[in-house]
């Protein structure tokens, strides 16, 4: 319950710290797990802060030594440890502390399951889905780069991209990249640089290490910060066999630092090849194209038509004249024939024809009913006959027939 008090009823300092001691009391003993720090042994007691892996908090923690010994060697600065403890407040002074009950070491393989437990709970959020990775710019304007300060792996990352590209920008990070300190603090210089309009690329940068000192980089919180970045990020974490979870939300993976250089700007001189190559393959696709268009327009001029239009139109001509000349020809002969042939049935005729008979002498003998008399023995004593002649007819009287 809420304590009342008011400027005119104040309640003593022991009556609040003795309250506070109340409720800290009914917390019971509890498990609690963090980083060691500060370290220190005086005779039978041991003394430690215990510091949380992401946020910048800590507690300090109180112990037997016999307590520290049980759980051996492993427990040193730098150490993750799960700690069995009863909280307590210390009226007389306010302060507040855990007793240490037990203490347990955090192995690599409890931190692997937990990190492969992790691994799946992000998976099943899609996190690590490969239509959420955003592509990195051809050319970055600026690059963030997030590493430790004076380390090996930001000199790969800068002096391997100068070399590929001398105009690139950097604006740089320097965090600790191991430690209770290294998650707050890459956090801290993400958000600072997805903040920047000028970031294109942000890298994320560490050499190699044992495993415990690349835990922080596998850490939930900023595994979500890097998934929840609107610009893209590289992670180049340790080298080629080591797999921080920043890895897989990552957009960009890099094996080293240095390949890190290498993804994030080209090669000046390879885009130069690359100029080269394609200015080449043009201009050759143009003049390739030109003498065709050359050779095609000296094959048109060259044909008699354009090479000389008045010998073509003489040809013609004479084509024209020779084709008259054979009809011509052709109709002359064809009507020296057909009068030929009239000439010939003419003559036919006429030597086919009566009349050319009567002229030769003989005559065409009919009855009154112009039927031709074609022998004697048809013809009576006195009947009236008509003889044909040539140039013209008589009429006979049949008086006697021999």
């Amino acid at each position: 319950m809420a304590m009342e008090t008011t400027a005119e009823s104040p309640v003593p300092v022991r009556t609040v710290l003795q309250a506070v001691s109340g409720w800290i009391g009914r917390l019971g003993r509890i498990w609690v797990e963090g980083q060691i720090t500060d370290l220190n042994a005086r005779g039978g007691t041991v003394y430690m802060t215990l510091r949380d892996p992401v946020a910048n908090m800590s507690v300090r923690v109180v112990g037997p030594r016999a307590v520290f010994e049980a759980a051996g060697p492993a427990v040193t600065d730098g150490a993750r440890v799960v700690v069995h403890a009863k909280p307590d407040f210390w009226i007389n002074r306010g302060t507040f502390s855990l007793s240490a009950l037990e203490i347990r070491p955090v192995g690599v393989g409890e931190l692997l399951a937990r990190l492969e437990r992790l691994k799946r709970v992000l998976a099943s959020e899609g996190l690590f889905r490969p239509e959420r990775k955003r592509p990195l710019p051809f050319l970055p304007g600026r690059i963030g780069l997030i590493c430790g300060r004076d380390s090996d792996a930001e000199h790969d990352v800068l002096q391997n991209a100068r070399r590929r590209w001398p105009a690139v920008a950097f604006r740089v990070e320097n965090t600790a990249v191991q430690g209770s300190y290294a998650v707050g603090e890459v956090m801290e210089a993400l958000r600072a640089l997805d903040a920047d309009p000028e970031i294109d690329v942000i890298i994320i940068a560490r050499g190699g290490g044992a495993m415990e000192d690349l835990l922080p980089f596998s850490d939930e919180a900023l595994v979500r910060a890097v998934a929840a970045a609107r610009t893209p990020v590289v992670s180049a974490i340790g080298h080629e066999q080591d797999a921080p979870l920043l890895d897989l939300v990552a957009d960009v993976r890099a094996s080293t630092p240095t390949d890190a250089a290498k993804k994030a700007v080209p090669d000046v001189r390879e885009q130069l090849q690359l100029v080269r190559q394609l200015r080449d393959r043009g201009r050759r696709c143009l003049s390739g194209a030109v003498e065709r268009e050359l050779a095609w327009l000296r094959s048109v001029r060259s044909r008699p038509a354009l090479a000389d239009p008045v010998r073509e139109i003489e040809r013609q001509s004479e084509q024209v004249a020779a084709l008259r000349d054979r009809a011509r020809r052709c109709l002359s002969g064809a009507l020296d024939r057909a009068g030929d042939e009239l000439g010939h049935t003419r003559a036919r005729l006429l030597a086919l024809s009566p009349a050319a008979t009567l002229e030769r002498g003989y005559a065409i003998v009919q009855r009154e009913d112009a039927s031709v008399v074609r022998e004697s023995a048809g013809v009576k004593d006195g009947e009236r006959l008509h003889v044909r002649l040539a140039d013209g007819r008589l009429g006979v009287t049949v008086t006697e027939r021999e």
